[in-house]
């Protein structure tokens, strides 16, 4: 039996056949707010009808709940400027636009209100520094939020550019169930996969009747390596080294937020969603410079009440390979010190590729070494 959605007992997926309606009005959304709508529309983000209302967003900055009470950790709101506020009434239906003015979906205002964005940067990054990427966003936004219900009629180019990948929460819970798994852990990558990774995933298999391998496939910031790059390297990582049948790599439409522990759990809930009992959480989970301690998102799982969530994070402390353990190790496995031992991280590797040095067997499997150096190569051309 897998976990429960989040706070019901059934998906509320919001896509919407395409309107007869000719809207008079539209809305633009940042990219950030496209890809709440289409978390929205594929349902991973049940129960929520729309973007939220003020008593929600006051509710769930102060103190991660709805104002209903049900647990959630990050705000997901549409803003608009004043005078785009001052054209729209209560009740109306509304196009959701981005910013070329493809249709996306459609809202229908239920509520109007100012935010105080020091606030919720505070409550969501832990900071108001606008070098943190998350917080620029707030920033940049409009200084009003429009609320209410939405449908979905457009998931954009997604279902055609990652056919095979793309999978909402009822696919990825069907798949589950016609493999018999029960419990299944959720592996979040905006990377591709080097050793460590490798190992964290192994880890979760052993513990897990299976994983989901689940690819990021919305906007990140720059320097990070392109989607369909990424997937062509795990691919060759779980075809080579992985057991058949033990894993299964799909893609989905959020926006980091880099909002490190409280987007660990923002994880956590949606996963619950895709049908994950469990979320691998390493180190510096969903963190961006040095803005999070590297187990903060680890220590606020154990900060919010028991009932919160049925999807359980997997801590995992930093994995390394080890000279001294002639292996892949944790702090809790090797005690090797940092003299015996080869740290690996996503920014190192891609450095070593920027610079053109040779990347050990110990740092990244082969298979995956060509991958990305294949797509480095096509950057200097």
């Amino acid at each position: 039996m897998l976990v429960r959605p989040h706070g019901s007992d059934k998906l509320k997926p919001l896509l919407a056949s395409p309107t007869q309606t000719s809207f008079t009005k539209q809305i633009p959304m940042a990219s950030r707010e496209l890809s709440d709508l289409l978390m929205l529309g594929m349902g991973a983000y049940t129960p929520l009808d729309g973007f939220m209302g003020k008593a929600d967003w006051s509710r769930v900055c102060k103190d991660m709940r709805l104002a209903d009470g049900l647990f959630w950790p990050i705000p997901i709101t549409l803003s608009a400027t004043k005078e785009k506020a001052e054209t729209l009434i209560i009740g109306e239906e509304v196009a959701l636009v981005d910013e070329k003015g493809r249709i996306y979906g459609s809202i229908t205002v239920d509520d109007i209100y100012e935010i105080n964005k020091d606030v919720e940067c505070m409550a969501v990054f832990g900071t108001e520094d606008p070098d943190h990427p998350g917080v620029a966003k707030v920033i940049d936004q409009g200084p009003v939020n429009i609320a209410g219900p939405v449908k979905v009629f457009d998931e954009g180019d997604y279902p055609q550019k990652y056919a095979g990948l793309y999978m909402r929460p009822a696919e990825t819970r069907s798949l589950f169930e016609q493999k018999g798994w029960s419990s299944v852990a959720a592996f979040q990558t905006r990377n591709p996969m080097h050793r460590s990774h490798e190992h964290l995933a192994k880890i979760a298999i052993e513990i897990c009747d299976g994983l989901l391998i689940h690819q990021v496939l919305g906007a990140l910031k720059p320097g990070d390596i392109p989607a369909n790059v990424r997937v062509d390297a795990i691919d060759a990582l779980v075809k080579n080294y992985f057991v058949p049948g033990t894993a299964i790599q799909a893609g989905y439409p959020i926006e980091m937020r880099y909002a490190g522990p409280r987007e660990a759990l923002l994880h956590a809930l949606f996963r619950q969603n895709f049908g994950c009992s469990h979320l691998v959480v390493g180190r510096d989970h969903a963190g961006v410079g040095n803005y999070y301690g590297p187990f903060d998102a680890h220590k606020i799982f154990d900060e919010i009440p028991k009932d919160s969530l049925e999807t359980q994070p997997l801590k995992i402390d930093i994995a390394f390979y080890s000279y001294k353990c002639g292996g892949m190790a944790t702090g809790r496995t090797c005690p090797s010190d940092d003299s015996e031992r080869l740290n690996i991280s996503g920014t190192r590797l891609r450095e070593m590729f920027s610079n053109r040095e040779e990347v050990p067997a110990e740092f990244s499997r082969p298979e995956v070494v060509a991958v990305l150096q294949k797509y480095y190569d096509s950057l200097s051309h």
